[in-house]
């Protein structure tokens, strides 16, 4: 845009950088943090060490060898499977539990409240350390209920339950997280709209599924792509729980424990960051259709 002067000349006006002043700041420790690590291991991601010539130039051949490797798919479809497990149980018990908290029919509610949420405020590493003891086959809780019914029942660290014992520890973890999100929600609700269900003679479920369930739409939506986002970032439970049952959880037991051990164990700084950039974009991937389906959806 010009502006026209007294004597017919045009000039254009000052730029103003005033409000780069109060985002500059944020800008720069974004690149810092953000767009710089992310630069740098998509560089990596295209180089090669190799034994003659060093640091080679390697173009995209990281990225097929990582779609063609076993143990990454092995891991992917491990993380898979426990996303589509998990993460609907972990959401509807959150969900079970915002909706008894907002009835104003459950007793010490805060209460109640306060000891749902409890889990999250614990250290994941600490709480994988609690579980991981209850679960020993030679000593706690498992431990002691196999002795009571005297028989090797209950075996958390097999390779057939030790999916569904993670999943245990995350929901435990997490479902605080999640029912604060719903409960957030269910309180913005208008009382006008339970006035108006109570003149029409709605009741209980009715109540629940006419105006608390609709109302609770996008925040589900929102828990469901951070679940998701953290199923495939799955790395602390069984890292710290591999000691205690290193017969069933390999290096590879989840892609970011493969990209890890690839890193500092097997010095494969390239093709690690190659696993973690595939990784990034397969999640990113997800959740946006997962947000685009969940928008669609409430749009309706």
């Amino acid at each position: 845009m010009t502006v026209e002067t007294d004597a017919g000349a045009f000039r254009r006006p000052r730029r103003e950088w005033r409000g780069w002043q109060f985002a500059g700041p944020f800008a720069v420790v974004f690149l810092i943090v953000f767009i710089a690590p992310l630069a740098y291991a998509l560089y990596l991601s295209l180089f090669q060490n190799r034994l003659i010539g060093g640091n080679s130039f390697v173009g995209v051949d990281n990225y097929v060898a990582v779609l063609s490797d076993a143990q990454f798919w092995d891991g992917f479809v491990r993380v898979l499977l426990f996303l589509l497990v998990q993460v609907p149980i972990m959401l509807v018990l959150a969900l079970i539990a915002a909706l008894a908290i907002d009835s104003a029919r459950l007793y010490a509610s805060g209460l109640f409240r306060m000891v749902i949420f409890l889990p999250y405020a614990v250290p994941a590493v600490v709480a994988v350390l609690i579980w991981g003891f209850m679960y020993g086959s030679n000593f706690g809780l498992a431990a002691d209920l196999n002795d009571l019914l005297g028989a090797d029942v209950i075996r958390p660290f097999s390779a057939s339950w030790i999916l569904a014992s993670i999943g245990n520890i995350v929901t435990w973890e997490f479902v605080g997280y999640n029912m604060l999100i719903f409960y957030s929600a269910l309180k913005t609700i208008p009382v006008d709209l339970y006035e108006a269900a109570e003149i029409d003679g709605a009741r209980g479920w009715q109540v629940v599924k006419a105006i608390k369930l609709p109302a609770v739409r996008g925040a589900i939506v929102i828990a469901t792509i951070f679940s998701i986002i953290g199923s495939f970032q799955l790395f602390n439970e069984p890292n710290v729980l591999k000691p205690l049952a290193n017969n069933v959880i390999t290096s590879y037991f989840t892609p970011n424990m493969y990209a890890y051990n690839l890193s500092f164990a097997g010095q494969q700084y390239n093709y690690a960051a190659t696993v973690a950039i595939v990784m990034g974009l397969i999640t990113a991937i997800i959740a946006y259709v997962v947000q685009l389906r969940g928008t669609r959806k409430e749009d309706r």
